[in-house]
C-alpha cells in the first residue's frame, strides 16, 4: 500500500516488526522523525534501538510493517539506497574500510570524478579536508583509516554521514568513543543541521548530553516501543524508569576501600616511539605504581597516550617499546602479551567487537579461550570441561544469558564485556587492566559492571582502569593518574580531587599542578 497524503514527518516508521532465530529484536515499533527535530532513541543494551537504525538505514528489511518518506510508502533493499534516498548512518560499530584513506572512506560509493572519467583525488582531499576541519580533526586526508585511533575513525563516520548532505541523519552513541573536544564540536554541528531542517535520531546513554539539543525523547524496552513524547514532558528519573521497566539502580557511589600500601605494578620511565614521526612519542618518560587491592584510573583526553601506556604495560609493542617492570618487586620484561598474561596481567580492550572477542564463536568458547590448556585431554578440548568451566566462570561475574551457546555477537554490550572479563578471571590475573570497560553500555548494565569491579578488588585483585567518562573514573578509583600528549600530567587522590582539577590538568598548555 502506499500513502501520498500530506505528512508533517519526513521519516516515518509504522508497526515495524523484525525476528531473527530465536530473538524477537523489534514488535510493532514505530517512530516519528520531523525537519529540524531530533528525536533522543533511548533504552538498555539489547531494547532493540539499533536493528530499528538497521532498518531505516536498509540494512535489514523488516518483516513487518513500513517506512513513510515524505508520507510516501518506500523500500530500501541496500544501505546506498537510503543513502541516496537522503538518510545517512552513524552505526556505533563502524562501517568503514579499514586499508582505505580518510578520504576514500568518506567518499566511498560516491567518488568524485574528473571530466575524463578517473577519480578527482583533489577535490576529494579538499571536501574532506573541510569536513575534518568542522570536526576539528587534524589528521591528512590521505592518512590510512588504519592508522587512527576508535576515535579519530569515528569522527570520519560522522564525516561521510555530514558529507552526503542527509535530510536525516541516525546516530548511534556517536559520541562513545570522542574526546571532549570532539563532542563538543558534534554537538555545536548537530545544532547546525538542526537549523538547516535536517531530522536526527540520537541513541545514547548519555543523558547529559540531551538537555541543548533533544526536542522529542522515544523510549524502547524488550524490542518495543514504550513512548515517543516532548523531551521536556520527562524527567531523568521518569526516563530510566520507562526505559527498564522498574524502579532504576542508584547511580553507583564510591565507598571507601582499604587498599594495602603492598605494590604489585610497578612502571618506571615507559616510552613508546609514534610509528611515523621520529622523535615523537605516544608514550613518553610515564612512572606508575599500583597498590594490592587498588585501583588506579587514568584519564585523559583522546590522543593522551592512554590506551598505548595499556598496551606498553602489556607487551603488545615490545619491539618499540622501553620501560622498567616489576610485578610483585620482581623486574619484569615482556617480549609479547602471552609472557604478560603467565607474569599475572590480563587487558580487557578498548574495542571488545574487534580486539576483546571472536564474535562467531559461542559465549562458551569465548569465556573458556584463555585456558583452554586446562581442558584437553589427549590433546582435544573436552567439552564437559569446557562447559562446566565456562558456567563457573560466567555465573562468578554475574553474567545472565540466554544459552552458553549463543554466539556471543547475540549478547548485548554489558554482557560481552562480562564475558572478557570472565575470560581473563580464567588466568587468575594479579592485575587487570581495563580499557573504557563501560563504552556503550546502559546505565543499569554499567552499575553491574561498576559493582562487579568493587567485588574483585575487594578480593584482591588490583585494576589499572582507563576511563574517557570523569565520573565514572572519581566513583571508582582510589588514585588518579591523568595523562597529556603521552606523559603524566598529574596524580589525585580520589577522595579530595576534584573534576575542574582533573580536567584542568588532561587540558594542554595549560598549568597543571600535582596533587
Amino acid at each position: 500500500m502506499t500513502s501520498t497524503a500530506a505528512t508533517s514527518h519526513v521519516l516515518e516508521a509504522r508497526n515495524i516488526s523484525k525476528s531473527f532465530p530465536g530473538v524477537r529484536a523489534l514488535q510493532d515499533v514505530s517512530l516519528r522523525l520531523s525537519a529540524g527535530k531530533l528525536v533522543a532513541l533511548v533504552g538498555e543494551n539489547g531494547a532493540g534501538k539499533s536493528t530499528l537504525m538497521s532498518v531505516l538505514a536498509g540494512v535489514q528489511p523488516p518483516d513487518r510493517g513500513e517506512i513513510l518518506l515524505d508520507g510516501t510508502v518506500i523500500s530500501f533493499r541496500h544501505p546506498s539506497e537510503a543513502r541516496r534516498g537522503g538518510i545517512a548512518t552513524i552505526f556505533q560499530e563502524l562501517g568503514l574500510s579499514a586499508n582505505l584513506t580518510v578520504a576514500e572512506n568518506i567518499f566511498l560509493g560516491e567518488e568524485a570524478t574528473t571530466r575524463w572519467g578517473t577519480l578527482d583525488y583533489a577535490a576529494m582531499h579538499r571536501h574532506t579536508r573541510s569536513l575534518l576541519a568542522r570536526m576539528q580533526l587534524d589528521i591528512p586526508a590521505d592518512a590510512p583509516l588504519h592508522s587512527l585511533r576508535v576515535g579519530q575513525q569515528q569522527v570520519v563516520e560522522i564525516a561521510r554521514a555530514l558529507s552526503a548532505n542527509a535530510r536525516v541523519i541516525i546516530m548511534d552513541e556517536p559520541t562513545s568513543a570522542l574526546s571532549q573536544g570532539e563532542i563538543e564540536s558534534l554537538l555545536r554541528m548537530i545544532k547546525e543541521l538542526k537549523a538547516a531542517g535536517v531530522a536526527i535520531v540520537y541513541i545514547t546513554h548519555k543523558f547529559e548530553e540531551l538537555a541543548d539539543l533533544a526536542d522529542e525523547v522515544a523510549i524502547m524496552r524488550d524490542g518495543r516501543m514504550i513512548t515517543q513524547a516532548s523531551y521536556e514532558s520527562l524527567t531523568h528519573e521518569q526516563i530510566v524508569s520507562l526505559m527498564v521497566g522498574r524502579t532504576p539502580t542508584a547511580t553507583h557511589a564510591r565507598r571507601v576501600r582499604r587498599s594495602t600500601k603492598e605494590p604489585v605494578l610497578c612502571v618506571k620511565q615507559a616510552y613508546l616511539p609514534h610509528p611515523s614521526r621520529p622523535g615523537d612519542y605516544l608514550v613518553r618518560n610515564v612512572d606508575l605504581h599500583l597498590c594490592r587491592g587498588e585501583v588506579l584510573g587514568i584519564f585523559g583526553l583522546m590522543g593522551a597516550g592512554r590506551t598505548e601506556l595499556l598496551e606498553t604495560i602489556f607487551g603488545m609493542h615490545a619491539r618499540r617499546a622501553r620501560l622498567d617492570l616489576a610485578i610483585d618487586g620482581r623486574e619484569a620484561r615482556f617480549a609479547s602479551p602471552a609472557e604478560a598474561v603467565d607474569a599475572g596481567l590480563a587487558f580487557a580492550p578498548e574495542d571488545r567487537k574487534r580486539d576483546g572477542l571472536v564474535l562467531d564463536m559461542s559465549t562458551q568458547q569465548n569465556a573458556t579461550l584463555a585456558c583452554l590448556g586446562a581442558m584437553k585431554r589427549w590433546g582435544l578440548i573436552h567439552p564437559a570441561l569446557e562447559t562446566e568451566c565456562a558456567r563457573t566462570l560466567l555465573q562468578r561475574i554475574h553474567w545472565r544469558g540466554s544459552s552458553l551457546r549463543e554466539p556471543v555477537r547475540n549478547l548485548s554490550g554489558g554482557n560481552q564485556q562480562k564475558v572478557i572479563l570472565a575470560k581473563w578471571l580464567a588466568t587468575r590475573p594479579k592485575v587487570l587492566l581495563l580499557d573504557e570497560p563501560t563504552r556503550g553500555i546502559d546505565i543499569n548494565a554499567r552499575n553491574e559492571i561498576y559493582a562487579l569491579i568493587e567485588e574483585l578488588v575487594a578480593g584482591g585483585l588490583s585494576i589499572v582502569m582507563v576511563s574517557s567518562e570523569l565520573p565514572e573514573i572519581m566513583a571508582l578509583s582510589d588514585r588518579i593518574m591523568v595523562m597529556c600528549q603521552g606523559a603524566n600530567a598529574g596524580e589525585f587522590a580520589a577522595d579530595t580531587a576534584t573534576a575542574e582539577a582533573i580536567m584542568t590538568a588532561a587540558l594542554p598548555n595549560s598549568t597543571r599542578s600535582r596533587a
